[in-house]
């Protein structure tokens, strides 16, 4: 797997970043987009810091223009993108029908489902061409029905489910393979986005952004013949 070009979104902090740094000392060649160009340099240095290689390619996934941009910054570095690592995700405090707005609910969808779509759908002949794989970094919530996670942050996350499997019905004849990873609580800058955000013991006993690192690399590092479908895993700490 060295080498491979992964491009990954969300990579400015939490999971997104523990991913790229795991996936940087793997020897990869790592595409890191997100919405702050500050974060996503202090990756990059931990990206090289790690033996990997970095390219800061700033993106709002939820701009749909912005997109075919930036798939062509990472193809003009590096020629190609093998695989894709989708991280990026947004949530609101404002989560029942009693007070959330559709412009919210429309902004959440835009960066967990539509941006994902977006993201794949410019990189599917690369894809193609090297029989690459989709991590989608979705949740637990995408998994089972979570009344805590929001109207629209479920909405979204369950819909990721159908783009992973639609994805590997229609190209497995082209050796793309799709995962569906969905964590439970994990300790990141994320939680910030509760109505009532956890405490420092509640912490301790979620899973770490580099717990979801391993599973990531775990889906990345199967053989071609392979394919982890759906991958679910929770502090054992969660009920």
């Amino acid at each position: 797997m060295s080498g491979r070009v992964v491009w990954l979104t969300g990579a400015g902090s939490g999971m997104g970043r523990a991913a790229a740094v795991a996936l940087g000392a793997q020897g990869r060649r790592v595409a890191l987009s997100g919405r702050r160009p500050d974060a996503l340099a202090e990756t990059a240095r931990l990206v090289t810091d790690a033996g990997g290689e970095a390219l800061v390619v700033p993106l709002d996934v939820a701009d749909p223009d912005a997109v075919a941009p930036a798939r062509d910054a990472v193809r003009e570095r590096w020629g190609r993108v093998d695989d894709l690592v989708l991280a990026a995700g947004l949530n609101t405090p404002r989560r029942v029908w009693a007070d959330q707005d559709v412009p919210t609910f429309a902004a959440v969808v835009a960066t967990n489902l539509t941006g994902v779509v977006a993201t794949v759908d410019a990189v599917l002949p690369d894809l193609r061409e090297a029989g690459g794989q989709v991590v989608v970094v979705s949740s637990y919530a995408g998994w089972r029905f979570s009344p805590g996670a929001g109207v629209a942050y479920s909405a979204s996350k369950t819909g990721l489910t159908a783009v992973c499997q639609s994805l590997n019905a229609a190209e497995a004849v082209h050796g793309i393979r799709a995962c569906h990873l969905c964590p439970g609580d994990v300790d990141t800058d994320f939680l910030r986005m509760r109505p009532n955000v956890p405490d420092a013991d509640a912490r301790k006993v979620m899973l770490s952004a580099e717990d979801v690192a391993r599973a990531v690399l775990f889906v990345l590092e199967s053989p071609a013949h392979v394919r982890i479908d759906e991958l679910v895993m929770s502090p054992v700490s969660q009920t």
